[in-house]
């Protein structure tokens, strides 16, 4: 909720009814009420009169505080162990153009952060699509965790600009920003000796939310955890506990969810589960931000990945950066060596080159392994060669990480 124009001596409570002083003129009114009921009290003690008077004087103060208040805004959504961002200047907006057509959940220009000499990330620019699932990859230190609290509003970026659900990123929209957004770090941080039901009561509380019990429901059954409700946290197994978290962060309905490392040490069929909730996050059209040191999951999960390391490195799909590192090529194995490599592999059409870095085995870089394939093929069975098999070589997501992150020197020195 925006802020209203103009100073207001009180503010309107979120939880319960009432106000409350928002400004030293709010604070003295109070005083003054309160100051005034005791002195009625005193004088009319003896008084049927004095209850009365005093009656009066409290109507006359929150008439007064309901004509010089404002909207109370919404509480903010909690990190656990998390400190909530310091009051600073908001952070500019970034131009309206965006990557692709369509608005984009989230918009990142140019953004840097700095603690003193020490540089977090620097110069970050990128976008994500609404219900993208979008893999934050990097080495430790490398800022995905700082990136994640600067657009999850709890620190404030040193310079650049961001939109982060359709909303600027800046200091007076941290609150509506919170609104529509929801952060599960590594540690859920439950209180073990509060049952799940009670730990998700305790968090819809804090996000404002009224009669939250169906939210409650329908996180839980989102998780598949409608009837562990009545089961303490602390009773809970690690990957129990990661499904509450995200129940948890389910709660507000959230349009982005930033998800810090959500499998950290979970055994792979706690981690499938976690993989099963984060796709269906997907088909129900939230956004996900994900933060994993698990390539293999990035890969299975995500439809982009972006690759940090204090700069960023490389955005895009697997096969494009993939294409983009790597030249296209053919493994084959053949039963015994090729006595003549060079002639066969020269007359195969598309083959550019080889090379054997053991017996029998031969890595090919082609322009198109499709077309080059057949053609190898019948070379080698012209060449009287018993084929064992001839594929594509396919890089991994983790060998485009290597790569990327071999080739910048700042990780060599970390």
């Amino acid at each position: 909720m925006r802020r209203m124009s103009g100073a207001r001596w009180f503010t309107r409570r979120q939880v319960g009814f009432g106000y409350r002083p928002a400004t030293w003129q709010g604070w003295a009114v109070t005083a003054v009420a309160v100051g005034a009921v005791v002195t009625v009290l005193l004088v009319l003690r003896k008084s049927a009169a004095g209850p009365v008077a005093a009656l009066v004087v409290a109507a006359a103060y929150f008439g007064i505080a309901a004509l010089l208040s404002r909207p109370g805004r919404r509480p903010s959504p909690p990190t656990p162990g998390v400190e909530p961002a310091p009051r600073v200047a908001p952070v500019a907006t970034p131009p309206a153009a965006a990557p692709t057509a369509g608005p984009m959940a989230l918009v990142v220009d140019h953004l840097t952060k700095r603690f003193g000499e020490r540089t977090a990330f620097e110069d970050v620019s990128f976008s994500v699509a609404p219900g993208e699932v979008f893999g934050f990859l990097g080495p430790n230190g490398a800022g995905k965790t700082t990136m994640v609290r600067a657009l999850g509003t709890l620190i404030a970026p040193t310079s650049g600009s961001a939109v982060v659900a359709g909303i600027p990123l800046s200091a007076d929209n941290g609150t509506e920003i919170r609104q529509r957004i929801s952060i599960m770090p590594e540690n859920p941080g439950l209180y073990l000796r509060l049952t799940v039901v009670e730990n998700l009561q305790l968090f819809a509380g804090l996000y404002g939310l009224r009669k939250p019990a169906a939210r409650i429901d329908q996180a839980l059954e989102a998780v598949n955890l409608g009837a562990r409700g009545r089961d303490y946290c602390g009773s809970l197994s690690k990957g129990l506990r990661q499904r509450v978290g995200l129940a948890r962060a389910l709660l507000n309905d959230p349009a982005v969810m930033f998800l810090d490392e959500p499998t950290s040490g979970l055994d792979p069929v706690a981690a499938r589960e976690v993989h099963d909730l984060i796709n269906g996050l997907r088909q129900r059209g939230v956004t996900v931000f994900l933060t994993t040191h698990r390539l293999d999951e990035a890969e299975r999960l995500c439809d982009r990945v972006a690759i940090l390391n204090t700069r960023l490195r490389s955005v895009g799909r697997t096969d494009e950066l993939r294409a983009t590192l790597f030249s296209r090529s053919l493994v084959v194995e053949t039963a015994a060596p090729l006595d003549a490599p060079d002639g066969v592999f020269a007359t195969s059409t598309g083959v550019e080159s080889w090379r054997s870095d053991q017996p029998a085995h031969y890595l090919l870089t082609v322009t198109d392994p499709r077309a080059a394939a057949p053609a190898v093929t019948r070379a080698l069975v012209a060449a009287g060669a018993d084929v064992v098999s001839i594929a594509e070589s396919r890089h991994s997501l983790e060998d485009v990480y290597l790569e990327l992150i071999d080739e910048d020197p700042e990780a060599a020195r970390r």
